[in-house]
């Protein structure tokens, strides 16, 4: 069958559920997967023809599609800061406003680094709720000297991250612990772990749906993305970010940063805690959407 055929009809089928836009991106995106093309491509060459096998592939794809299955779900993978991630069930697809917010970090540091000498240029990062290693990960690559750490309550979660450390060719060291039963830091310390005696930067994207939300979120988030990393409760809604911040007051630098993604609704509330706890210069920054969505603050 000719590729520029089944367009038609797979434009078609997902028409109920999808925008145009939308369902030529999915399109777009399983060609350059399957067959190594893009759209140019195609253009160029409307015979192009696929094969019985192909065509099963492809109708799989639909079928998936047509439950409302993230597309980077189907085929496993996805693109976060211009590097390849390995995703599945037990990850959260990373997200364009997290792009943001390791934009500011590396934005922040890099700079910094290329002012000091080349001995005091490491930069000890701890990355809290990794999920896929997204932050951590591309922070490693774009960071000169970077040391990263990344802990994770899921361990299949971290199965991936690690995976995703090798095929961008960085070294995270990754540990499985639930940071809300930690007390001190220094309580990660694991054969496979060297924590470091401070941090320059600890960053986080923690759960931070309220429950309330949840009629606000697509099908193709709320049935198909790991619930762990998405939501908490009502009565509790900054528990992560109290949490994290105490423990980053015992143990970043001098000057050390904190850096949150967060609720957009809860922007002022979170603003609150960090004054709250000592922290200072605390930024609160919108996302390319309009919404609260990221704070850095210094200890």
């Amino acid at each position: 069958m000719l590729l520029k055929t089944y367009k038609s009809t797979f434009l078609e089928e997902l028409s109920p559920l999808y925008d145009e836009k939308e369902i030529e991106s999915f399109f777009y995106i399983i060609l350059e997967c399957f067959h190594n093309k893009k759209r140019i491509d195609l253009a160029l060459n409307p015979a192009m023809e696929m094969d019985a096998m192909e065509l099963l592939r492809w109708e799989s794809v639909l079928s998936d599609l047509k439950k409302q299955k993230p597309i980077q779900y189907i085929l496993g993978e996805t693109e976060f800061y211009g590097l390849p991630f390995l995703v599945n069930e037990n990850t959260l697809i990373p997200r364009p406003e997290t792009e943001e917010l390791v934009e500011w970090i590396i934005s922040d540091n890099e700079g910094l680094q290329q002012g000091q000498s080349e001995k005091s240029t490491k930069l000890n990062i701890l990355d809290i709720g990794t999920g896929s290693g997204c932050i951590a990960i591309s922070l490693a690559k774009n960071l000169a000297n970077a040391q990263v750490s990344a802990i994770d309550v899921s361990e299949k979660a971290l199965t991936i991250a690690k995976k995703n450390a090798e095929i961008n060719k960085v070294e995270v060291n990754f540990i499985n612990v639930d940071i809300l039963n930690v007390n001190e830091l220094s309580e990660l310390q694991t054969s496979n772990f060297k924590l470091e005696t401070s941090y320059d930067i600890i960053v986080s994207n923690p759960p931070y749906v309220r429950n309330l939300e949840k009629e606000e979120i697509k099908p193709n988030v709320l049935e198909f993305e790991p619930h762990l990393a998405l939501f908490v409760e009502d009565n509790d809604a900054l528990l992560f970010y109290r949490k994290i911040a105490e423990l980053a007051q015992k143990k970043l630098s001098e000057n050390g940063k904190l850096y949150f993604e967060i609720n957009q609704y809860l922007g002022k509330e979170t603003v609150e805690l960090l004054e709250n706890l000592g922290f200072a210069n605390i930024e609160l920054r919108k996302d390319i959407y309009g919404n609260d969505r990221m704070i850095k603050s210094t200890r």
